[in-house]
């Protein structure tokens, strides 16, 4: 009775104004997994920041889980693969991992319908292994759970049901129709799709693209998830926001996209403040790259201030960037006086600001999760 009343709670409130605002994410950083030789997609980070999971190229068969310990923000160290989660059959995808702060572990695998699967994670291993049951399958041939993201509390499984034909084989390459639902928790193995899924969803779930890898924020205020135009060629990852848990989620915002890369599975730190996800390199080989949101607080290493240097200053033309490890990932922002930001750049120390105007401005570094703040002057 709770969820039919909270249903009609929903629709009553759908009109309301909303006034959640979107996260921004500021520039690409690569992560680097040392000891990787291979493909990496569909990234999930624990939600103790610890662990990145993983899956091998997802191209039909052979597709394979596997774990990394993170070093830094951008730098985590390959462990081998997910044991207890591998499938020896030919052809095998075990893939799109997930795990809540239980340890309860899920991930799709293709060795039987209901095809999502869980069991408890603990030091590198899965044991106590189960399908899911419940609605959030859709029983009909053809449907299969493409990617599922449980809440870091364990209550609320975010799925994404795909159809790819009565054999399975008639929608090729991708699936015909894919769409987000939400499920509650039953018992550890059984999720039953809400009463209140669809109209949670519906500004989410368009028609005219498929829609697929949910991951939800610690607080459920933030879905991000991605898209394909059933007509396009390009992924989207998007985030729709939300004021309180009660309310709908908005219309998406598009934070990423990049012809050709296809960027996908965005997955978000428990503090909110780095987005990870995966997408083509230039040699073409998948791997997983970071985003810090904006404004960045790096509360983790807010004590630790970067050493370097900045000249000429006052400058008038070129300024010059000395850290100590130029090797890593780095952003440097540049703002006015009055605090706005009036220019950005990734990985370069060399930075041409013969564009703004003269007056005092602040440049700040961002990197291994550390800042620092330099002021100087342009004439």
């Amino acid at each position: 009775m709770r969820s039919v009343a909270f249903f009609f709670f929903l629709v009553a409130v759908k009109g309301l104004a909303f006034s959640q605002s979107y996260p921004t994410y500021g520039p690409e950083i690569p992560v680097t997994v040392a000891g990787l030789t291979f493909d990496a997609m569909e990234p999930f980070l624990s939600p103790d920041g610890n662990t990145l999971f993983f899956n091998s190229l997802n191209a039909g068969g052979n597709t394979n889980l596997y774990q990394a310990e993170r070093v830094n923000d951008t730098t985590f160290t390959f462990g081998g693969l997910v044991n207890g989660t591998y499938d020896p059959a030919p052809g095998h995808l075990d893939a799109v991992a997930s795990l809540d702060s239980d340890g309860h572990f899920f991930w799709v695998s293709l060795r039987s319908i209901p095809n999502l699967y869980t069991g408890n994670y603990l030091s590198g291993n899965v044991a106590d292994i189960s399908p899911v049951y419940g609605t959030c399958n859709v029983l009909t041939p053809g449907w299969i759970i493409m990617d599922a993201a449980i809440d870091p509390g364990g209550d609320l499984l975010f799925y994404s049901n795909g159809y790819f034909g009565p054999t399975y084989t008639e929608c090729v390459g991708v699936p015909c129709e894919a769409m987000l639902g939400i499920a509650q928790k039953v018992n550890d193995s059984t999720f039953d799709k809400t009463a209140y899924s669809d109209a949670i969803l519906e500004n989410v779930n368009d028609t005219a693209y498929l829609v697929y890898a949910p991951q939800v924020s610690g607080d459920g205020l933030e879905l991000y998830f991605t898209r394909l135009l059933k007509t396009g060629f390009d992924t989207e990852i998007c985030v729709a926001v939300r004021s309180t848990v009660a309310d709908a989620f908005s219309e998406p915002a598009v934070l990423y996209s990049n012809y050709g890369f296809f960027p996908e599975a965005a997955t978000l730190s428990n503090d909110k403040q780095r987005l990870y996800y995966h997408q083509k390199n230039e040699a073409g080989v998948y791997a997983v790259y970071m985003r810090y949101r904006e404004p960045a607080t790096y509360a983790e290493e807010s004590g630790n201030n970067i050493s370097w240097a900045l000249y000429p200053n006052p400058a008038k033309d070129v300024l010059q960037v000395a850290l100590p490890d130029a090797s890593a990932p780095f952003i440097i922002v540049i703002r006015s006086a009055a605090g706005q930001e009036v220019w950005k750049v990734s990985n370069s120390s060399s930075i041409n600001i013969s564009h703004l105007a003269s007056g005092r401005y602040y440049l700040t570094v961002y990197q291994h999760g550390r800042t620092g703040t330099k002021e100087f002057i342009i004439d």
